[in-house]
């Protein structure tokens, strides 16, 4: 008979169960919360944005997408404005303060990483890493180069 703690899934789930609670943890004593995390960062990444387009980008559903974009609005982390070629939708664009929080939010992110990885060595994070990207990639269709 195998046991929980051999079962690949329920060890992800496990992991994941921590990771979460971590992360929660970690960016509300930063004042944000992970779609916070995910908005900026895809807006550094990839520059101004529709809140569609973010939505896609990030896996955030629609509704979520705009209640965190007038959170952020309210803290002027973005600012949201008419796109010119289709007034109906708006531009989301990272501000200054976006950027400086996004700063401190990647900090906070790194020292969640170290958190949930501490008893693994640099090697073998590397090795979870692929291992993880790997099985992600296969069920999204994605590949790794």
């Amino acid at each position: 008979m195998t046991t929980l703690r051999h079962v690949p899934s329920w060890l992800i789930g496990q992991a994941s169960m921590h990771s979460h609670r971590l992360l929660a943890e970690g960016f509300a004593t930063a004042g944000a919360r992970g779609y916070h995390y995910r908005l900026l960062a895809a807006l550094a990444a990839a520059g101004p944005a529709s809140q569609a387009t973010l939505g896609r980008a990030t896996g955030i559903d629609r509704s979520d997408v705009v209640a965190a974009l007038n959170e952020m609005t309210a803290q002027r982390l973005i600012e949201r404005t008419p796109d010119p070629d289709d007034r109906r939708r708006n531009i989301v664009t990272l501000t200054p303060a976006g950027e400086r929080h996004l700063a401190t939010l990647e900090t906070v992110l790194a020292g969640i990483q170290d958190e949930i990885c501490a008893p693994l060595s640099a090697a073998e994070r590397d090795q979870l890493v692929h291992l993880l990207t790997r099985i992600v990639d296969h069920h999204t269709g994605e590949r790794t180069p």
